[in-house]
């Protein structure tokens, strides 16, 4: 991976990590020996990462969703599954690459998995569109999933995206009918469907692969119907106030476990999923394939009600 990129509020870690590259640049001189002072620097780096980590603020949290380093869908994919034979195209229109999905082999069963992708430069963004699907990847993901229903394939998705595309030719072909025929459809299949929030999990655009049995979200991962900035600016047309509209929203993982909204955290390394992709892909296989395991002991037939009743109870509000 490219240098580590720090986020505002990881300033003062980011200091430390100059003064001890600085310093392991130095150490190539021989007559000098600065280990013992780096050493000293690494652990107060430990402690400082502890401090922050410990105690992020809701909007803290939105900016680690989105941090440009963390693992998207593929990186998971490539660390998790044995292996993995991508599908293309909607059969109506063309294929979305903001969307992508395959059958993998996880934990040696067979799964159908879809998710959305990003990309890690500008060139790969453009292809991806930033990881929001447009209508096409929706009827994509869709046709899958009802593939993974006549095959009798577990289903497993990832939510990672700010939102649909909302572009005029998104909505001259139907984006909101193809998310909401996703949510109709994906509330009757009979298969087990685990949906995981691995970033930022952005309105409808996440809704539509987010009907499942089980909903899990990474440690510093979000969940929301808009993002704080954009709250902001329609209540006090002022962006500035994203922290006030981030702790309304309540938007990070254990709000929305308190809320019912989702049903598991999946732990993260400490400073976030980006600074260690192998163990942040070793929790999350663990907890899909534990879920997974659970909902394999559920008759088929009863799968569709209990869906349909978990997310009825979603979201209750105190009196």
């Amino acid at each position: 991976m490219s240098e580590m990129k720090f986020l505002d509020f990881e300033a003062p870690i980011a200091e430390i990590e100059d003064k001890i590259r600085e310093l392991t640049g130095y150490e190539s001189d021989d007559s000098v020996d600065f280990s013992a002072e780096i050493s000293r620097l690494r652990d107060k780096q430990e402690e400082l990462v502890k401090e922050i980590f410990t105690d992020l603020t809701p909007l803290q949290k939105f900016q680690l969703a989105r941090h440009p380093q963390r693992p998207f869908f593929l990186d998971y994919v490539d660390r998790m599954c044995e292996a993995f034979t991508e599908l293309h195209g909607d059969r109506q229109f063309s294929d979305d690459k903001a969307m992508v999905c395959g059958i993998a082999r996880l934990h040696r069963e067979p799964v159908m998995l879809i998710g959305h992708q990003k990309g890690r430069d500008t060139e790969e963004n453009l292809m991806r569109n930033f990881g929001m699907a447009q209508p096409e990847g929706y009827r994509k993901a869709l046709r899958m999933m009802e593939m993974a229903q006549k095959f009798n394939l577990p289903i497993i998705t990832f939510i990672d995206t700010m939102g649909a595309y909302p572009g005029l030719e998104a909505e001259e072909r139907g984006q909101g009918e193809a998310i909401a025929r996703n949510l109709r459809e994906m509330s009757t299949l009979s298969v087990p469907i685990i949906c995981v929030v691995i970033g930022e999990g952005g309105s409808g655009g996440a809704l539509g692969i987010g009907v499942g049995d089980r909903i899990l979200i990474m440690e510093n991962s979000i969940y929301s119907v808009i993002s704080p900035e954009g709250c902001a600016s329609i209540l006090w047309r002022d962006s500035t106030k994203a922290d006030v509209a981030a702790m309304a929203l309540k938007i990070t993982a254990s709000e929305l476990l308190e809320l019912g909204v989702i049903d598991e955290i999946v732990p993260e390394p400490l400073g976030g999923a980006h600074r260690d992709f192998d163990r942040a892909a070793a929790n999350l296989k663990g907890a899909i394939i534990r879920n997974l395991e659970e909902l394999k002991r559920i008759p088929a037939n009863k799968l569709p009600d209990k869906r349909h009743e978990k997310f009825r109870k979603m979201g209750p509000v105190g009196g």
